[in-house]
């Protein structure tokens, strides 16, 4: 597998992308007005303790409290975390913390909306080859260090080296490095901890201990191996601070670094803009013609598999099963890409071969394993559901880059035009109702504003029969579709005159939008969602054209080309 990262620097954030075999599979943003906190150690405050939720909210100096879970409230060695009786596992919180009490933290999951962020008193320092883990002592080795006389080598130099009553993790990467390696990234790890202590003997809580480092930083530190063929950065600055940290982590790796010296970003010039615009979109399309749909809730991600386009080439069975195979590798580069965490549900095309279905758990299962971060494939249930989880510790990318739509309020829905007319009249009714005005004009989007005239303006008719008022409508593209403005109430030709934007013998250049509907030789245009009906424009569509206003009538006006 060829692997690259490249690194793209400008004034309002650093992106880092991770290529595998020319493909983006991750995506890193960091901005400063978006600051990440996970790794983050602070010296807390123990604000409440709630023994019901067996958990404490603690004071970090930050915007909301953070949440400290009792199983999170003293040491636990990793090896014994899933095996543990549930009640040795959960002592009373109120045990173990009191409300006043300062308590050294480290954030594992950012604050989410409302949410603060959740931490443990299991403090981690993690280097390129080892995790100094300081309330326990412990050695470990990582799982995906498979051969057992390699694993027996690393865990034998990591207990000779350690410090007592410390805990070592050896990662993946220290696969076959050298002793002197290990100890070289076991010193750099102890000096950031004893500057760690040191501030917290000095400080009052709530403190800020150690800030976790950059994005770049992270991504090299848990990435840069044999497999990183290079390494392209478009900044110069960023550029020598990466050889600089490329020296102390790999030093062999120096001259796999590239500076990119064009004046566009390294993304812009190799395509990827546009790539990395389609993260976030809700559709993916898959190369057989198929796509997926993803749809996130506050509780859990939903991803639907739909043959689209592809219509195969043999029988209904071997089309599904195809299109299926593939939407399981798109979905793990998809999680792995989006980081998306939390509980998953997978509505694959139904398929009614067994064997077909365990093979696709299987491939899923496959091409998770690529993906650093942990994810459990829970199997298929009774409606033909694939359950999974990943693990969650940041904000997955579209929580990042995008925000609710202040409109629909994130569920994706808006009024329609005939809802939204039924509101405006009500709205309407109660306005005039306790008034005596003899009008009113309202402005509203023009679709709304075609459903509230109706054909001829015989829905507009039927309204101020029942009224005994006069009303005016005025469409405009400025205003939303959920959104009614009273523009003026009152004398009935004050309104009348405020109603229309022309008058008999204005002159105007327009731009002729559309045929009219049962006179294809005139065109219509609008000013302010207002119609003009121009006489023998109909071929002029598209062109701006000077017309001179002939009648203005209450919803339109008639006009001549000059």
């Amino acid at each position: 597998m060829k692997k690259e990262i490249l690194v793209s620097v400008d004034q309002d954030d650093v992106r880092v992308v991770i290529l595998e075999d020319e493909e983006i599979v991750e995506l890193y943003v960091e901005r400063p007005v978006a600051q990440r906190f996970v790794g983050n150690i602070y010296l807390g405050k123990v604000e409440n303790v709630l023994p019901g939720m067996e958990a404490c909210f603690v004071d970090l100096g930050l915007e909301r409290n953070a949440f400290l879970y009792v199983d999170d409230a003293y040491p636990v060695r990793p090896e014994e975390e899933d095996n543990l009786p549930k009640n040795a596992r959960r002592a009373a919180i109120n045990k173990l913390v009191r409300p006043g009490q300062e308590v050294m933290v480290q954030i594992v999951k950012d604050p989410v909306g409302t949410k603060g962020a959740r931490i443990t008193r299991n403090v981690t320092l993690p280097g390129r080859y080892l995790v100094l883990m300081p309330a326990v002592d412990y050695v470990g080795v990582s799982r995906r260090i498979s051969d057992d006389k390699e694993r027996r080598r690393l865990k034998k130099i990591a207990r000779e080296n350690k410090p007592e009553d410390c805990g070592l993790i050896v990662r993946t990467v220290a696969d076959g490095i050298d002793e002197d390696d290990l100890k070289r990234d076991l010193d750099f790890l102890l000096r950031q901890w004893r500057e760690v202590q040191s501030k917290s003997d000095k400080a009052s809580a709530p403190s800020l201990l150690h800030r976790d480092m950059g994005v770049i930083y992270q991504v090299l530190r848990d990435n840069l191996d044999k497999s990183v063929h290079r390494i392209t950065v478009d900044d110069q600055t960023e550029y020598q601070r990466i050889l600089q940290l490329v020296d102390v982590m790999a030093p062999g790796t120096r001259k796999r670094v590239k500076w990119h010296r064009d004046d566009n970003s390294i993304l812009e010039e190799r395509g990827l803009e546009g790539e990395l615009e389609k993260v976030v979109g809700r559709r993916v399309w898959l190369d057989c013609g198929g796509h997926i749909v993803i749809d996130r809730t506050e509780a859990l991600t939903v991803i639907d598999v739909n043959t689209g386009r592809y219509v195969g080439k043999r029988d209904l069975e071997q089309t599904v099963y195809r299109a299926n195979l593939e939407a399981a590798e798109e979905i793990a580069r998809q999680l792995r890409l989006r980081d998306i965490g939390g509980i998953i549900v997978i509505d694959f095309i139904d398929m009614e071969s067994k064997k077909h279905r365990d093979n696709l758990v299987q491939a899923l299962e496959k091409a998770l394993a690529r993906d650093k971060t942990r994810a459990t494939v829970l199997g298929i249930t009774q409606l033909g559901l694939v359950e999974m989880t990943r693990k969650k510790a940041r904000q997955s990318l579209d929580e990042f880059m995008l925000k609710p739509c202040p409109y629909c309020e994130g569920t994706g829905r808006v009024m329609s035009e005939l809802t939204m007319s039924r509101k405006v009249r009500n709205d309407i009714r109660e306005a005039l109702r306790e008034s005596d005005a003899e009008a009113v004009l309202v402005e509203v989007h023009p679709s709304v504003a075609a459903v509230l005239i109706g054909a001829g303006g015989s829905n507009l008719r039927k309204l101020e029969s029942e009224l005994g008022k006069s009303v005016y409508v005025r469409g405009s593209e400025a205003t939303h579709l959920e959104e009614m403005k009273v523009v003026a109430m009152g004398d009935k030709t004050e309104v009348e005159d405020r109603a229309r934007p022309v008058k008999p013998g204005d002159v105007l250049k327009v731009v002729v939008e559309e045929p009219h509907a049962s006179n294809p030789k005139d065109g219509i245009a609008r000013v302010e969602g207002y119609v003009l009906d121009i006489t023998s424009a109909g071929s002029s569509v598209g062109q701006e054209v000077e017309i001179e206003i002939v009648k203005a009538y209450r919803t339109y006006a008639k006009a001549r080309v000059i």
